[in-house]
């Protein structure tokens, strides 16, 4: 994707949105100092530009019942295209993996997996090491109270 020129108020919305996906686009206007017309402008610019991918609420998964969230970073057995290629496919179709990011340094991937409990979660990783997913071994990290996941603070970072 080609990088979009942003200015301040292109952030201003982006840092609005993804703290407040469902605020009224008058609202949004008002708080970027912008008319309602070019604000929205802006906003399917920014649509059309990949740069806003999506709206969605925030659920509080202890309300909906028990759960585990883990962390696992995963090894793969080689570094072949074909093998990250095929590992990232069979991630693709479990939904229990809700995030997987390919990483630098020590591990291949960091991936993020809820599921209702230790027991499910140790199913679903015995069945990835059992599929043609290539995991060489993997360190599972499980979350016991969250501290802190607030979007990204996109004031931060270069315009």
């Amino acid at each position: 994707m080609a990088h979009t020129r942003l200015d301040d108020r292109d952030i201003a919305i982006l840092a609005t949105l993804s703290r407040e996906g469902r605020i009224a686009k008058t609202d949004l206007a008002a708080r970027v100092n912008l008319s309602p017309t070019p604000c929205w402008e802006r906003m399917k610019r920014l649509e059309k530009a990949g740069l806003i991918r999506g709206y969605r609420a925030e659920i509080d998964l202890a309300g909906l019942g028990p759960h585990v969230q883990v962390f696992v970073t995963v090894e793969l057995e080689s570094h072949r295209a074909e093998s990250f290629q095929i590992f990232e496919r069979t991630v693709a179709r479990m939904p229990e993996i809700s995030g997987c990011w390919a990483i630098g340094g020590g591990y291949d991937y960091l991936m993020q997996v809820i599921t209702t409990d230790v027991a499910a979660f140790q199913t679903l990783m015995d069945g990835l090491l059992e599929s043609r997913a290539g995991v060489r071994r993997y360190f599972s990290y499980i979350v016991t109270k969250p501290v802190k996941d607030l979007p990204p603070a996109l004031a931060l970072l270069p315009g």
